[in-house]
């Protein structure tokens, strides 16, 4: 049998952290031939996931550039992607979730009729512009795919009411199979301000993250807010909150939170520091899709500051509560895990609905068995 040649195509460190276990499991198959081609719509960050996982990379397009736009990421990549997918004539193009890379991958792989398989697919909110601009890319990234991997039988219904019913694989979410690989009992963090921060804490954690387009602004300010009213409230309770680099995250959070003594702002940290974190957490509070995901398998709590989310099935399961960003319902929402250890057991202990860590090895027997057809 011929080698199916398969092009993973990713750019940012998200994409990342769920597709290395996938290409990592695709070396131990003689019948597939991987390439593994990096857009850099992010680069440290993402390079720093690349290394954890000791993946090889084959082409890597460089279109991260000062003040890039959604405008400038589409046409570098659909420009610079062209020339590779001539050259390799992959037999399949696999891109992964809701980025801009992905569905500009996708669309270029369609412009030279070349297959597309769509990791985690199926995720919905039905609000184009919540989360933006990632509801519009999930969404046109499945309409070109030929191959659709849904994390959870929820994301299979919704590509069902989108008459997209063949080559649907049900598979679990491959963030779950990259824990194996990140989390530690013995874990030394690398980064040096948060093992110091570690090394000396002693109450109930509170990781933070909070960085979308759609809650820069008052969201954010409100958010801020309620962390503060948090910590002045609970002696015992610390905040340790990864900034994102965009000036318009970082300006207002060290205005609102810099001189708080026990939130702790420090810079962005890579997967393996940011997983065992979180599994060293009390509870998360979050903007970020991932943490959603990952924080379950941990038992750690999940308040979500959005409004809405594609990732029903983790409210429906209880692993994830929907706080929003307003800062009395953030503030209300955290003091009764904080205070209410029945109602936190019960989120702790719920069965997290994004799989048993087997993702990658279902998506390449359906890959197989979609070749072999």
């Amino acid at each position: 049998m011929k080698k199916i040649k398969i092009m993973s195509v990713f750019g940012t460190r998200p994409e990342a952290i769920k597709m290395c276990p996938l290409i990592k499991k695709m070396r131990e198959y003689e019948e597939i031939e991987s390439i593994v081609c990096l857009t850099g719509q992010h680069r440290e960050m993402l390079q720093q996931v690349i290394d954890i996982f000791q993946i090889q990379v084959d082409y890597n397009l460089q279109i991260m550039k000062m003040s890039q736009t959604l405008h400038s990421i589409t046409t570098d990549i659909l420009t610079l992607i062209r020339p590779v997918l001539e050259k390799e004539k992959p037999d399949l193009v696999l891109v992964h979730g809701d980025t801009t890379t992905s569905f500009v991958a996708a669309l270029a792989a369609f412009y030279q009729q070349i297959p597309v398989g769509h990791v985690e697919a199926g995720l919905r909110t039905y609000d184009k512009y919540a989360p933006y601009p990632e509801e519009m890319n999930r969404t046109l990234t499945g309409r070109i795919a030929d191959l659709h991997f849904a994390p959870t039988e929820n994301n299979r219904a919704c590509l069902e009411k989108e008459n997209i019913r063949d080559h649907v694989f049900v598979t679990g979410n491959t963030v779950i199979d990259a824990l194996q690989t990140t989390i530690s009992p013995d874990y030394q963090y690398k980064d040096a301000a948060l093992a110091a921060i570690m090394e000396e804490r002693k109450g109930r954690l509170l990781l933070v993250t909070a960085h979308r387009r759609e809650n820069l602004g008052k969201p954010l300010q409100d958010i801020c807010g309620a962390l503060r009213e948090i910590v002045s409230e609970y002696p015992d309770v610390e905040v340790i909150y990864p900034v994102h680099l965009n000036p318009l995250v970082r300006e207002p959070v060290h205005e609102l939170l810099g001189q708080e003594e026990r939130v702790h702002l420090i810079d962005p940290i890579d997967v393996e520091d940011m997983h065992n974190l979180m599994d060293r957490s009390y509870l998360v509070l979050t903007d970020s899709g991932g943490l959603q995901e990952e924080a379950p398998s941990c038992g750690v709590p999940v308040l979500v500051l959005r409004d809405k989310t594609e990732r029903q099935e983790a409210v429906d399961a209880g692993t994830v509560v929907m706080a929003g960003t307003k800062k009395d319902d953030i503030v209300r929402l955290t003091r009764a895990l904080l205070d209410d250890q029945e109602q936190y057991q019960r989120m702790s202990r719920a069965v997290n609905p994004y799989g048993d860590g087997r993702a990658s090895e279902r998506i390449i027997q359906a890959i197989l068995q979609y070749f072999e057809g």
